[in-house]
């Protein structure tokens, strides 16, 4: 999703046009994807909690997702409209297969061991999806040893390798982990639907009494958004400065192997300084990254970038949950997570969509009535760079958010919090 589809929709699939469109159509795919995600969340979430149905509901998407990464290797050159139509397919079973995966935690570990099960999980996850990569990456770059003719057909067969990989894992779980409860798969489905519309008024109507957890969703929806954006978009801008496939490639490596430790050593840091002011700082690196990003021309720099996404990325993610668990009323943590979760889905939503427009707005309005070519490539240069920068709204309008949460958080904080809802979500 972040590596190769971008360099592959660019250069293949929108093969003949220009490079801000080409952006702009992937900006728009993934801020359709994250929408569709987002609406559905919350109704697929009760009927999977009522009816029983986690497993199956999990599997089911599991598997449009693996369809849809095989579909892409007979998506033909220059059929931008299909790529883009099976991606964002492949981006709801992706998202949709995640909800219930976390779901299913409960049922596959003791309550003394759900922290260490559930961490087990994302390091593997870590370490699982960089292997391949890695594997993918070196058939891109050496085809031949792989017995494939070019680079462009070592990329489909990448597509095809991660359903087969994704695929095999997933029969795994679906013989390994504990059925459903096939008595509670009575509720009709319109019933279900219902429920799930229901959960999110009523979390809705609780926030208007609890100031502080609403500013700090709004703040971490402004800010994980940006998070998202960067991840998702980050090598289609680097292909519209101009930077080699392969750099941007290896980039990428470098924030899957690095971001886990690091994510780790940053939540050593957010208990020592408390997660507050690491928060800040996560959020003072990536408007400091951005910024750099726009003004960048090496690539040595975008290595240096991907390094410091790798720092903060995780830690970010993980602080923010452990401060949301401050914020929430004892005794409704489920319902109250629910909403935090949808509202990451909601993320990557209003970042890509940012840039897209900002990047064609740019373009139209610094184009030549008739350009020359090197005034073309001057332009397109330009409105890219412009499209990265808009995300720099993004942070400042989650750090401003943030501080003011911060600070009624604090004045909570003095009379006490919730210990035990402290340690079960830290």
């Amino acid at each position: 999703m972040a590596g190769f589809f971008p360099i592959f929709f660019k250069e293949y699939w929108s093969l003949g046009g220009n490079i801000n469109m080409s952006t702009a159509r992937l900006g728009i795919a993934n801020a359709a994807a994250g929408l569709l995600v987002a609406v559905a969340a919350p109704v697929l979430g009760a009927m999977a909690d009522r009816a029983g149905t986690r497993k199956r509901l999990l599997l089911l998407f599991a598997y449009l997702g693996v369809l849809m990464s095989a579909a892409m290797f007979w998506v033909g050159q220059g059929c931008w409209p299909l790529a883009i139509a099976v991606y964002v397919l492949g981006s709801v079973g992706f998202s949709s297969a995640n909800v219930f995966y976390d779901a299913l935690l409960p049922s596959v570990a003791p309550p003394d061991r759900l922290e260490r099960v559930s961490s087990l999980g994302y390091a593997l996850g870590y370490l699982g999806g960089g292997l391949l990569f890695a594997a993918n990456v070196l058939m891109t770059l050496l085809p031949e040893r792989f017995g494939l003719p070019d680079a462009g057909t070592a990329v489909r067969f990448s597509f095809l390798s991660v359903a087969l990989w994704w695929g095999g894992f997933t029969f795994l779980a679906a013989r390994w982990i504990p059925g459903d409860d096939r008595r509670q798969a009575k509720t009709t489905w319109r019933r279900q639907i219902f429920d799930g519309l229901g959960t999110v008024v009523a979390t809705l109507g609780n926030l208007r009494r609890h100031r502080t957890a609403a500013l700090f969703l709004l703040a971490y929806w402004c800010y994980i958004d940006g998070v998202d954006t960067i991840v998702r978009m980050a090598v289609d801008y680097g292909l519209s400065l101009g930077f080699a496939k392969t750099d941007l490639i290896i980039a990428l490596l470098i924030v899957q192997f690095v971001g886990f430790p690091a994510a780790i050593v940053f939540g050593r840091l957010g208990e020592r300084w408390g997660p507050r002011k690491a928060i800040f700082l996560a959020l003072g690196m990536y408007l400091f990254i951005t910024v750099w990003g726009v003004t960048m021309r090496h690539r040595q720099e975008f290595y240096i970038l991907a390094v410091m996404i790798a720092l903060v990325q995780g830690g970010l993610q993980a602080l923010s949950r452990s401060y949301y668990t401050r914020l929430i009323p004892s005794g409704q943590a489920a319902q109250y997570f629910g909403f935090y979760n949808l509202l990451g889905k909601f993320a990557a939503i209003i970042g890509p969509a940012l840039m897209a427009g900002v990047g064609l707005a740019a373009r139209h309005l610094l184009m030549p009535a008739a350009p020359t070519a090197d005034q073309a490539a001057r332009v397109a240069d330009l409105a890219a760079r412009c499209s990265l920068g808009s995300l720099i709204l993004l942070f400042l309008a989650g750090g401003v958010l943030f501080y003011f949460a911060g600070e009624t958080a604090g004045r909570k904080e003095g009379r006490g919090g919730s210990p035990p809802l402290e340690r079960r979500f830290h």
